[in-house]
């Protein structure tokens, strides 16, 4: 309903201010818009880099600054998209790295998506192409006094809505350098990215040149077909028909009225002393009075179809483009000159703003301050054909080169990109609860306060973004979105991750973080041993990581790959200590691990469980993934804890036993020290880094079921070794805190 009201008062404003015709383009525009709703919604279904947010209904302004810059990006090699700003959703915030703002006025879902994009160190650009962004402004536009009060106030509403948004970004892309000088007044940086002539425009604009200056001359005996034939006659005709010359204005909105009225003398002029001088008016425009003699040769048209302005443009022999002088026409762009250059007419315009800066004088155009320099100009151009053919064609060779899209592209995608936030990408097979999946969102957190804008991909089928300690993490599957986007750096995590980094082509740097040496994880004579092995050779623009000391010298060594390491931490401020009660009747023992890993040996920590006095124990058993086996005696199953309960479960438990056979970095030890419990842990690889026999723990050799045992009772019976253990178990913990290392973390990817 709101909606509605809001759409019922646009419709009533623009009839007012615009008339019928402008009201009935809007409406027609907004169809289109509404049309494109279903593809809209599909946004979020892929990466890209840039997507325009466009708050503008007008077509005219919405195909210069949003269709015409995507083509420009297209051009330089980025891949952007479009959406209508009252369609924004902020789940759009994952799915690209560039957010530009065109005309965009403010509402509480562009405020907080603002907002949001920037915690995701994602940019945020406002886009603009005239001064409707201040009234101090907007009141100096003569047609607005002619408002009423109400009219008044809900167009200044408008505009104060459309500052808002600008001052949220973080710099503004603008047209003029009259535009960047004010908006500078606004945000800290502004780039000048002139409107330029489409693809389509120029095809357009060719033909219409030939159709004119070509056709009329061509031999009808070499006509492809009827067709051709036809219109080479037709051309011919209205060549032989042509004793005239026609004056152009193309006017635009009726809020030109003024512009051509401070003419007005010189046109009057003009057409008493020159009957063969037409004026053709293309717009709207209320025919001065001061014309009611020169009817017969004053020809007007209403608006057209930019596809058949270039036609129109092209029909006249000379365009004008009169500008009152204001700080507001300063701000304006140079579309009339470069359009009718494109068609190789001659344009006369006023020595204000962008025609001031983009057209050299008697060269590519003419361009007068004074209604005896308008006279002079015209005067000479109507009289000597030669001379306006001339200015013409230089005219179009400038704007050829240097006012489409394609030949402007590579500086405006050169900013573009220089704009972006450094983005990285983690590659995880999944984003289901795992150590090495932790220690990825932990380096993700990481990145993202550093500045990174920081996303994940999951080659798993969850499509959802990611909660870790508190904060968002940026994630979508890769069977649910499709990438074309661009990565500063990229990450493989397990070998299986590795196939993306190598086939995608959009990566700058390729990393690959070991965590394990996944070759063991699986068996003798499976096919993915011989896969995951072959990740550590060759490979030869991959930079490899690592949070394991094993894994860095096993890379080395076996490998000779260098890597570069950075120790493996904790969240202390999640795992605190808790002093535990060895005098209760029963001693609370922690299982931790998958029980369908082979090399997580989950089977012997229940062997050694088995040979326990039940009376004096009590289990608890935790995994991510595998369930308890038939043989398992478990008093509690813990399954798929969520991450930030995690730390609960150990703080309740005494004793930790950990079997694993293969560790990259071995967690549970650690959490369980962290919060003052006792770890009894069989040695391996990725494990041995931290922990000491007699120190911090007790070290059981793998297979020996008997010695783990022993190790359970005498910590229970030992208070001085107890203490001990806790103690500078509580000491290795503080050494490992995430605050104290995230600069080598930081550094893994950064040097």
């Amino acid at each position: 309903m709101e909606r509605l009201k809001m759409l019922i008062q646009k419709s009533t404003d623009t009839l007012k201010n615009d008339g019928l015709k402008t009201l009935i383009k809007k409406i027609i525009n907004y169809i289109k818009k509404c049309r494109n709703i279903e593809r809209k919604s599909g946004l979020d279904k892929q990466f890209l880099d840039v997507l325009f947010i466009n708050g503008c209904f007008l077509p005219h302004p919405s195909r210069y600054r949003v269709s015409h810059q995507r083509e420009q990006l297209l051009a330089g090699g980025m891949l952007s998209d479009e959406i209508f700003y009252e369609d924004v959703s902020l789940n759009l915030i994952r799915n690209y790295r560039v957010f530009i703002f065109f005309r965009c006025p403010i509402t509480d879902t562009i405020r907080d998506f603002i907002k949001l994009a920037k915690q995701h160190n994602k940019t945020v650009i406002f886009d603009i192409d005239d001064l409707v962004i201040d009234t101090k402004y907007t009141d100096s536009i003569k047609y607005l006094k002619t408002l009423s009060p109400e009219e008044k106030a809900n167009y200044d509403s408008g505009v104060n809505r459309m500052k808002e948004t600008l001052c949220m970004c973080d710099s503004a892309i603008t047209t003029t350098e009259r535009l960047a000088k004010e908006l500078k007044n606004y945000v800290p940086e502004v780039y000048i990215n002139r409107n330029t002539a489409s693809n389509r425009m120029v095809e357009l604009s060719n033909n219409a040149v030939y159709s004119r200056d070509i056709l009329p001359f061509k031999d009808i005996k070499l006509a492809k077909n009827k067709k051709e034939q036809k219109e080479i006659i037709l051309a011919q005709k209205k060549f032989e028909s042509q004793n005239t010359i026609k004056v152009g204005y193309f006017s635009g909105s009726i809020t030109h009225n003024d512009d051509f009225t401070m003419i007005l003398p010189v046109i009057n002029r003009i057409m008493k002393e020159n009957s063969n001088v037409e004026l053709h008016i293309i717009g709207e425009l209320d025919i001065p009075n001061e014309l009611q003699p020169f009817n017969d040769r004053v020809i007007a048209n209403p608006f057209v179809d930019w596809q058949r302005l270039p036609e129109l443009i092209a029909s006249v022999d000379i365009n004008i483009a009169p500008v009152e002088q204001s700080v507001f026409n300063e701000a304006k762009s140079e579309n009339k000159w470069v359009e009718a250059s494109l068609v190789k007419v001659v344009t006369v315009a006023s020595n204000v703003g962008a025609m001031k800066k983009m057209i050299s004088h008697g060269e590519t155009g003419f361009l007068c301050s004074n209604n005896e320099e308008w006279y002079e100009a015209l005067t000479k151009l109507i009289n000597n054909s030669d001379y306006r053919k001339q200015i013409a064609e230089n005219a179009y060779k400038y704007t050829y080169k240097n006012c489409i899209t394609t030949y402007t592209a590579h500086h405006f995608t050169k900013y573009i990109r220089s704009k972006m936030k450094p983005n990285i990408a983690f590659v995880l097979p999944s984003v289901q609860t795992s150590g090495g999946v932790l220690v990825v969102l932990k380096h993700c957190l990481i990145l993202k306060e550093a500045g990174f804008d920081v996303l994940i991909i999951n080659e798993g089928f969850e499509n959802k973004n990611l909660q870790y300690e508190g904060k968002e993490i940026l994630c979508f599957s890769k069977h649910e979105v499709a990438i074309h986007g661009s990565f500063d750096k990229c990450v493989a995590t397990l070998w299986a991750t590795l196939d993306f980094l190598l086939l995608y082509p959009h990566i700058r740097e390729k990393y690959y973080i070991v965590q394990n040496f996944e070759t063991n994880f699986y068996e003798d004579g499976e096919y993915f041993k011989l896969k995951a092995n072959s990740t550590y050779c060759d490979n030869h623009d991959i930079k490899y990581i690592t949070i394991s000391k094993w894994c860095e010298e096993w890379l080395k060594s076996d490998y000779e790959k260098e890597c570069k390491f950075a120790p493996n931490g904790i969240n202390l401020s999640r795992f605190t200590s808790v002093e535990r009660d060895f005098t209760r009747k029963k001693i609370r023992i922690l299982v931790e691990g998958n029980s369908d890993d082979y090399y997580k040996n989950v089977d012997e920590s229940f062997k050694i469980i088995d040979k326990l006095d039940k009376n004096k124990f009590e289990i608890w058993y935790m995994s991510y993934q595998g369930k308890p086996k038939e043989f398992y005696y478990v008093d509690k199953f813990l399954h798929r804890v969520p991450n930030e309960k995690v730390a609960d479960v150990y703080k309740q438990c005494h004793i930790l036993i950990k079997s694993s056979i293969l560790e990259s970095f071995s967690y549970p030890p650690l959490e369980m020290m962290a919060t003052g419990g006792i770890s009894i842990v069989a040695p391996n690889e990725g494990n041995i880094e931290y922990l000491v026999h007699k120190e911090n723990c007790l070290l059981y050799e793998q297979g020996n079921i008997d010695m783990a045992v022993e190790f359970i009772n005498q910590v229970c019976e030992d208070m001085v070794l107890r203490e001990n253990l806790i103690k500078n178990g509580l000491e290795t913990a503080k050494s490992r805190d995430w605050e104290n290392i995230k600069q080598e973390v930081l550094e893994l990817y950064t040097t």
